[in-house]
């Protein structure tokens, strides 16, 4: 039930993500038109790209940590017995915990303290900017605690399932191909 509304959050995310760099895309192209075709430009534009890529970045990452798709090494990890795994698993999901902890509280501090502070070119509130650290957090935050659930309870979650049907879909294709190159050479060597 939680991972389907995680799912369902990644999906959204990745909509806001795309929508962020297409509307980029629309100002720094029509900015550069303008520039070069009327020797005038859009002013917010620049500003507005800067902040529209902080969160395609925040959210971005956000989805990363879902998909387990941040770097790792599992090459200690794998010389452990299996209790210790799970040990050194959950440890390293606590400080990962730890670590979103302090993104959050700074970028929240940072939030508060920006938030009568306006744009130089908008002047819009630079909250705004200071904001994707809070919700990046959050969001990893839930998504964290929603992995160590399921690694507490000796259960794999349903993206290290898709990872390991994948990689058991990979190394049955790697096998296959193996037989069919040795019976191909078998058969070139009968000719």
């Amino acid at each position: 039930m939680v991972q389907k509304l995680i799912g369902r959050y990644c999906q959204l995310m990745t909509m806001i993500i795309v929508i962020c760099l297409g509307v980029m895309v629309l100002m720094v192209f029509g900015n550069v038109v303008m520039r070069y075709a009327f020797n005038s430009g859009i002013a917010v534009s620049e500003e507005l790209s800067r902040w529209l890529f902080l969160w395609l970045i925040f959210l971005g990452a956000s989805i990363a940590v879902h998909e387990q798709a941040h770097m790792g090494s599992d090459m200690v990890l794998e010389l452990l017995p299996a209790k210790l795994q799970k040990v050194a698993v959950v440890v390293g999901q606590l400080l990962m915990l730890w670590a979103t902890w302090l993104i959050f509280s700074g970028s929240l501090a940072q939030t508060k303290i920006n938030w009568d502070v306006q744009a130089p070119v908008t002047e819009y509130s630079m909250a705004w900017v200071y904001s994707t650290g809070v919700v990046f957090a959050v969001s990893t935050g839930l998504m964290l605690l929603s992995d160590m659930w399921f690694t507490l309870r000796g259960q794999l979650t349903p993206v290290q399932l898709r990872k390991a049907h994948h990689a058991a879909e990979l190394a049955q294709f790697e096998v296959e191909a193996r037989a069919a190159e040795a019976q191909n050479a078998k058969s070139t060597s009968t000719h």
